[in-house]
């Protein structure tokens, strides 16, 4: 394994910024990650990542493993080859794929059924490495288990203790010397457990960190406090990571309790669909209001959409069906979202990021949509 040391240059109350170091490159955080599900972020490639600012991307164990199939990708020479991309590249454990397909679980590990074909397969947290062993990213997460909402005191503590000794088989398992490995925090909304979960963890000296489990329906006032109990008992040189978790307000209240990356498909999502993030909450692409309007979705934003498209050209795009509608909002949320994550670290370095934290408060704690 290859310890991903972080080296805090400036702090903020918790806030931290900080440069992680793995065995292919360095990157900066607070970092957000853009979500290549199957190789692919939806509608982009690999050039687009770089022109938006991305430095490492996600993809998902367990749809790659079953198409194109680990060995596939192995084949091109790991992720970041297959796709073309210079960054680096992150795969999850393909979890929380599974578990939402209702499988069988037993101490071992699960069994489930493809989406693809209904072909039964077996998944332990020993397959789980060795998958994305072939897979090749420079970070892969162990297997964990995350208990549904609501799940009662009992589900939880099973989730919890099937995570701690997966999280050990993983860490006895993984052979890679050039590629990290995270262990997973989980416990729900449970400060005890969560703490408990962290502390079990971080014992096992993982390359890095992961805080699942959260962001699933649960209440912002019952996520953060959660958050600050997981952050509590990990060590303070290696990367937080709270995953799947990519809203505005969530990120800032985040990093404000020392979070340092992050990855959500809530910004491809809203851009497929018609809604862009800007410095004033929510514009609704669709919304007839628009229709002559010749400013640009953020006219604080220097992204290549807002620099080049007005408002009125995207809703006509959307209102023809165009797919390039959905690509422009893609390539706004996610280069929006990265520079926002940036804009924290730069408080955090020049001191003012209790007056950021701030700013975005007002705007996004009443998730204000602008129709």
């Amino acid at each position: 394994m290859f310890p991903v040391n972080l080296d805090v240059v400036a702090q903020s109350g918790s806030a931290r910024a900080g440069i992680a170091h793995t065995a292919r490159g360095s990157y900066l955080t607070p970092l957000f990650m853009p979500v290549g599900t199957r190789g692919a972020v939806k509608y982009l490639d690999s050039v687009d990542y770089e022109t938006i600012g991305a430095q490492i991307v996600l993809g998902n164990t367990y749809h790659l493993m079953m198409r194109p199939g680990a060995d596939v990708v192995e084949h091109f020479g790991g992720l970041a080859a297959f796709a073309g991309w210079k960054g680096l590249t992150l795969t999850d454990s393909g979890g929380f794929q599974v578990f939402s397909l209702d499988p069988k679980v037993d101490d071992d590990g699960v069994t489930f059924r493809s989406v693809y074909d209904g072909s039964t397969h077996r998944f332990t947290p020993e397959g789980a490495v060795d998958i994305q062993q072939q897979l090749g990213a420079d970070i892969q997460m162990v297997l964990d288990v995350c208990p549904p909402l609501p799940s009662t005191e009992e589900v939880v503590r099973l989730a919890l203790e099937r995570t701690s000794a997966w999280a050990s088989r993983a860490r006895a398992h993984h052979r890679r010397n050039d590629q990290s490995l995270f262990g997973i925090v989980q416990g729900g909304t449970s400060i005890s457990m969560r703490r408990e979960s962290a502390e079990r963890t971080a014992a096992l000296d993982f390359d890095g960190y992961g805080i699942g489990g959260l962001s699933v329906g649960e209440p912002r006032e019952e996520m953060l406090p959660a958050i600050e109990a997981a952050v509590e008992g990990l060590p303070t040189n290696r990367p937080r990571y709270l995953m799947g978790v990519g809203d505005p307000l969530s990120l800032v209240e985040a990093v404000a309790r020392g979070v340092d990356q992050f990855d959500c498909v809530m910004q491809t999502r809203l851009g497929r669909h018609g809604t862009a993030l800007t410095s004033t909450g929510r514009w609704q692409a669709k919304a007839q209001r628009y229709a002559l309007s010749d400013e640009p979705i953020d006219e604080s934003c220097g992204c290549a959409v807002c620099s080049r498209h007005s408002r009125g050209y995207i809703r006509h795009l959307f209102q023809t069906k165009e797919p390039t509608a959905s690509r422009l909002l893609s390539l706004h949320n996610l280069e929006w979202t990265i520079n926002l994550v940036d804009a924290m670290r730069n408080a955090i370095i020049a001191g003012t990021f209790e007056d950021l934290h701030q700013e975005i408060s007002s705007v996004w704690d009443d998730a204000r949509t602008d129709k």
